[in-house]
Parts: C-alpha cells; structure tokens; sequence
C-alpha cells in the first residue's frame, strides 16, 4: 500500500492542492484562498503580506499558482528584481497547509484582461487610484483619488499597464496535515528537470 493515502493521494501535486482548496472552500469562514506570500528586498530582508491565491493552473510539471497585484507595489518590486517568491497556505479548519516554492513570471497579457474585467468596477477604479505601497498623507486623499479616475474611467476601465498577474512556476511543493500528538504528516514534491515530480515524507 503507498504511504500517501487518503488526504494526499494522487500523482499531481496541483490535483492535490485543487482537492484541498475545494474542502477548505466549504469549511474556512473566508477567503479560503488566501495566501501568506514571501519576498525579498533588496537588502536580503524577507518581507510577507497576504494575497488571494486567483488560479492553480495545469497539471504535471507544467501547473502553477497565480495572483494579481500593482507591479509597482513593494511586493511587485521584489519579485521583479529577484523572480523568486514562496507562499503558505493555512487552513485551521481542517488543520492542514501547503508550502510552495519557485520562480515567477508575469501573466499580463489576455489571461489579466479578462480577471481585470471580472472584479467589481468599484475594485478597477481602486486599481488605477491606489500608488500601492507609497506614502499616502491622508484617506482623503485616496478618495479624491478614486473620484478622479472614476471620472478620467468610467464605467469600463481597461486593466492598468502596471498591474496584472504573477504566475509562480513551483519548484517544490509541501503539503501538511495535523496529526496526533503533533506527529504531523509531511509530503515533499521536489520537481526534477528529466524525470518530474519526486516525492519525500518528511519528519514532522
């Protein structure tokens, strides 16, 4: 009998991660999908915020994780000037979690358009207003703001050249689940260039 069973069955990691985002869905008050996302600044300093997780896309060796921010964020920065990034995922309803490491690539092309597209227009005009991760004096500063580009917008603002997506393009993947007496189960997906996916159970 394997020894990846039950919760962590399966010969695709992002199979796995899509299982385990659709339970987390049904049992998580909010934004299941919500990441911790790590970076690092030019100084070496590791730096972390949450983002919605968007997208798991693929299967294989050819899937990957996908969110949306402002390029020119601090967040943005960082992955431009470093192209790596890692993110947790921490259900505490169902006591599990998903780590993954790996490289990024921007996703700004018809893929962003059509997410752009889909968020409320209130979430589109926030987009063009907010210079995220500047100084900003005051709210109401953001607000008039917003009120400028709801009028320069309209109803139907295209995506901003400076925001889109972020696709990480893992380069091994964690899963966790909580265990008795903290004898926790650990899978490692370690991608291998020539043969795929390798996995490892690890001490908890």
């Amino acid at each position: 009998m394997s020894d990846r069973e039950g919760l962590f069955a399966g010969d695709d990691p992002f199979e796995i991660a899509r299982r385990w985002l659709a339970e987390a869905e049904k049992t998580e008050p909010n934004d299941p999908n919500a990441i911790a996302l790590a970076t690092v600044d030019e100084d070496g300093l590791p730096d972390v915020r949450m983002v919605l997780l968007k997208e798991i896309e693929g299967s294989g060796t050819d899937g990957s994780f996908v969110f949306y921010t402002n390029y020119e964020s601090a967040k943005g920065r960082q992955l431009s000037a470093t192209g790596k990034a890692a993110f947790v995922l921490h259900w505490k309803s169902l006591r599990r979690q998903i780590r993954v490491r790996g490289t990024v690539t921007r996703e700004d092309g018809p893929q962003a358009d059509e997410y752009f597209a889909s968020r409320s227009l209130q979430s589109r005009i926030g987009a063009w207003a907010s210079r995220q991760s500047q100084p900003l004096t005051s709210r109401g500063r953001l607000l008039a703001d917003v009120t400028k580009c709801t009028v320069r917008y309209g109803n139907f603002p295209k995506r901003p050249p400076f925001w889109g997506g972020v696709r990480i393009n893992p380069l091994n993947i964690e899963f966790w689940a909580d265990g008795v007496f903290r004898l926790h189960d650990r899978f490692l997906w370690d991608i291998q260039k020539e043969t795929g996916w390798t996995v490892q159970r690890l001490y908890p």
